[in-house]
């Protein structure tokens, strides 16, 4: 049983989302960095699940890392789910949509505001809903 309240088999996700979208929100792929379209964007509103629209993050909590992928210091409440991921020979911090399962990239301790926070967001796992 998914414990996820969005679930769809793997042929309806990529049919839906489309080769490379699929490649990174179900098969955790990433995206190189400075090339996804939100990287330096500044506009404002909230970031969506690419694969669900569920609300992820605000765009004021965007920063500019310089990492290469778009970067927040928190997410909305209860809408990331947070796994170990020892891939990579690394230790790390999975961020998935709590809502469908999806990757959406990682968070890392080492932010620059008082959140301590760098979410590091694949742009192709999000989309902006612009205010």
């Amino acid at each position: 049983m998914n414990k996820y309240p969005i679930t769809k088999t793997e042929d309806e996700w990529l049919k839906e989302l489309g080769q490379e979208r699929y490649r990174i929100l179900r098969e955790k792929g990433t995206e190189r960095p400075f090339t996804g379209a939100y990287n330096l964007t500044a506009e404002k509103g909230t970031y969506t699940c690419g694969a669900c629209n569920t609300p992820l993050f605000e765009s004021n909590s965007k920063f500019d890392s310089g990492c290469g992928w778009p970067s927040f210091d928190e997410s909305i409440d209860g809408a990331v789910e947070y796994i170990k991921d020892g891939t990579l020979g690394m230790m790390r911090t999975e961020i998935l949509c709590a809502t469908c399962g999806s990757h959406l990239g990682h968070v890392f301790n080492d932010g620059p505001t008082q959140t301590g926070q760098r979410y590091c967001v694949n742009s192709l796992s999000v989309d902006l809903e612009k205010k």
